[in-house]
C-alpha cells in the first residue's frame, strides 16, 4: 500500500512525566508505598501500561487488579502526600539538546507546545528546578488535565488535551501567520494512551516508552504504534512477562508511517521529519 507523503512538521507537542523527566520511576515509588502499605507487592509494568497517564480510569483499573481496598478519592489523596518526592525529577537522557535545538535553532522555525495530563500545581513542583523546560515551552502554550477548557473533555486516550494544545498555538499567531494543521504536528509521548490520543488527533507521533513498558510491550509495538491498542481491543489483554527480553527494537515505524518508536531522545532524526537544524 502507498501512502501520499506526510508535510514537514511545523509544531511539536510534548508530554512531560516519563518523556522529558524521570517522574514515571517516582510515581512507581509513590504507588508502591501505598501498596506497601496495604500489604500489597510493588507495582510492575504489566499493570502500569494500562493504568499510565489514563486520569481517574487508571486510577480504577489499578485498584481494582491490585486489589486495594481503598477508594479512588483515598488513592489519589495517599498520591498527593507525596507530591514532594517530584521535586527530585531530573531530565531524561537527549531532553535539553532536543528542547533547545526545536525552540531556538531551527530554520524555519518550530513551534513549541506541552500537553500533560497532570495539574499545573504539580507539573510546578516536578519542573521549577528544570530551566530547561520553562525555556522551551512558552507559557501560553502549555496544556493541563485540569485546565478550564478540559472541563467536559476526556484526558488520554481522547485526543482533547492535544487538540487543546495545537489550538494554544494557533492562538499566538499573528493575523497573517499560517494556522497549524493538526498532521504538521508531531507529538512526543512515553505512554500507550498518549499514543493513541495524538493519533486520534490526526498528528504524527514519536513513542519513547520506559524501557519497562517497552519490555511488556514487546510483539505489539505495531499495534501501540496504529493507536489501536485499546480502540480495537479494549483491553490491553495478556503481555509479556517482565524481565529475561533481548533484542528490544530501538526503532519502528507504523505501517502509515505517523508514528514510531524510538528508545531515546538522544540523536533525534530530525530531518526525517522536515525538521531542520540551524546549528
Amino acid at each position: 500500500m502507498t501512502f501520499a507523503p506526510l508535510p514537514p512538521v511545523r509544531a511539536c507537542l510534548f508530554d512531560v512525566d516519563g518523556l522529558l523527566i524521570n517522574s514515571e520511576d517516582i510515581y512507581t515509588e509513590a504507588y508502591n508505598n501505598i501498596l506497601h502499605s496495604c500489604g500489597k507487592p510493588s507495582l510492575s509494568w504489566s499493570v502500569k501500561a494500562r493504568q499510565q497517564s489514563r486520569g481517574r480510569q487508571g486510577t480504577l483499573r489499578l485498584i481494582t487488579w491490585c486489589d486495594v481496598p481503598i477508594s479512588p478519592e483515598d488513592w489519589e489523596s495517599r498520591s498527593r502526600a507525596q507530591r514532594e518526592l517530584f521535586r527530585k525529577t531530573e531530565l531524561l537522557p537527549g531532553v535539553p539538546k532536543l528542547l533547545s535545538t526545536l525552540s531556538r535553532h531551527t530554520s524555519p522555525p518550530v513551534y513549541m507546545a506541552l500537553a500533560s495530563s497532570s495539574g499545573r500545581s504539580l507539573f510546578d513542583v516536578k519542573t521549577s528546578h528544570l530551566p530547561d523546560i520553562a525555556r522551551a515551552f512558552p507559557s501560553q502554550c502549555r496544556a493541563f488535565g485540569n485546565d478550564a477548557e478540559m472541563a467536559g473533555k476526556q484526558k488520554k486516550p481522547s485526543p482533547d488535551l492535544f487538540l487543546l494544545a495545537l489550538q494554544r498555538i494557533n492562538d499566538t499567531l499573528s493575523p497573517g501567520d499560517k494556522r497549524v494543521r493538526p498532521e504538521e504536528c508531531l507529538v512526543f509521548e512515553d505512554s500507550i494512551a498518549g499514543v493513541e490520543a495524538g493519533r486520534r488527533a490526526g498528528m504524527r507521533v514519536v513513542w519513547v516508552p520506559h524501557p519497562g513498558l517497552l519490555e511488556v510491550c514487546s510483539g505489539r509495538e505495531e499495534s501501540v504504534l496504529a493507536g489501536t491498542t485499546e480502540q480495537d481491543v479494549g483491553e490491553l489483554g495478556p503481555m509479556v512477562p517482565e524481565g529475561g527480553q533481548e533484542n528490544l527494537p530501538e526503532r519502528v515505524k507504523s505501517r502509515d508511517a505517523w508514528a514510531e518508536l524510538i528508545t531515546s531522545l538522544e540523536d533525534f532524526p530530525y530531518e526525517d521529519y522536515g525538521i531542520h537544524p540551524s546549528s
